[in-house]
């Protein structure tokens, strides 16, 4: 997806905003629109936190009544520097993208795209679509070492799963248990989707070197003793070897966790790079160039980039 409302390069990453160990921060969505008649939820980056692990984006959308409606309509718009993650509960998103890929990603199939050194992609829903859509869509950071890498796009249709007493679960990146999902992944990170039976309780393991967090997508749960309703993100903070789950009704959560990320980044409206000077090339690229090809098959023109803003932001050193 696009980050249209974004106008000011943000620094993410660095250690030192990370706790030494387990916390509870209960971080408040902010309503955007998105493409068509899609509102979502904001939940990274927050006021109170830039990232989870390599994890820099997440935004949650429906379920919304897009029966009447065109639904979901993005078109095309380029990305660097980071991994798009489509991740669905209702509904299909149809993909394109400059390498000539065209997927329609249904829900728990994982759409995975690497920007790496520039792709353009554009997402909406299929006509005729289903009556119902939601979802999250997660960006993921590059490391430096893989920032430059060729782009990609990656659709695995079926995912490792876990089961416990009243607990689902479909692991959508990295592992978790011994489950391991297909997804590349360029840092060590986690993104697991939990369906919980009400009633239910439950410990999830959990790496004491990861920083976690849980976002709510349907139902009313507990995560750590913190009641959480739909739409709602508890950051856990770090150190921690197991979480406790519980179930008040059906409820689903995704869980997303990493190492901390230590380079300094930042962030521009699709793009992640390293300094300001950069950021503004790949927006002339983008304006005036081919870098990041063309998106065939939309019914409709490209997202023109927003201006930039006056005062440059300069990424600082890494954490040390």
């Amino acid at each position: 997806m696009s980050d249209p409302d974004q106008t000011a390069p943000t620094l993410r990453g660095g250690r030192e905003e990370v706790p030494a160990g387990p916390v509870r921060e209960l971080l408040a969505p902010r309503e955007t629109a998105l493409g068509g008649s899609t509102v979502v939820r904001r939940l990274l980056p927050n006021l109170g936190r830039r990232m989870v692990g390599a994890w820099c984006f997440v935004d949650h959308y429906g379920p919304d009544d897009i029966a009447d409606e065109p639904g979901m309509q993005v078109p095309p718009h380029p990305h660097i520097g980071l991994q798009t993650v489509s991740w669905l509960h209702q509904g299909e998103v149809l993909h394109r993208d400059s390498l000539g890929s065209l997927q329609t990603v249904r829900p728990r199939e994982l759409g995975l795209m690497t920007s790496g050194r520039g792709i353009s992609h554009s997402e909406e829903s299929p006509r005729p679509h289903a009556r119902l859509l939601h979802g999250a869509q997660l960006w993921v950071a590059l490391p430096e070492a893989h920032r430059h890498t060729a782009p990609a796009f990656e659709h695995h249709a079926r995912l490792p799963e876990i089961n416990a007493a009243g607990l689902h679960g479909t692991v959508i990146l990295g592992s978790v248990d011994g489950a391991v999902s297909p997804g590349t992944t360029y840092t060590p990170l986690v993104g697991v989707d939990l369906t919980l039976r009400e009633g239910s309780s439950t410990r999830l393991p959990l790496e004491p070197d990861f920083e976690y967090a849980v976002l709510t997508m349907s139902g009313l749960t507990e995560v750590d003793g913190v009641r959480l309703e739909p739409g709602s993100m508890l950051y856990l903070g770090s150190g921690r070897r197991e979480l406790p789950l519980r179930a008040l009704a059906d409820g689903s959560l995704l869980l997303l966790g990493g190492e901390p990320f230590e380079e300094k980044l930042v962030m521009w409206w699709n793009f992640i790079g390293r300094s300001s000077e950069e950021i503004a090339q790949v927006r002339s690229d983008w304006m005036e160039g081919s870098r990041f090809g063309e998106v065939h098959g939309y019914d409709g023109g490209r997202l023109a980039a927003p201006p930039l803003p006056s005062m440059p932001l300069k990424p600082q050193g890494r954490a040390r």
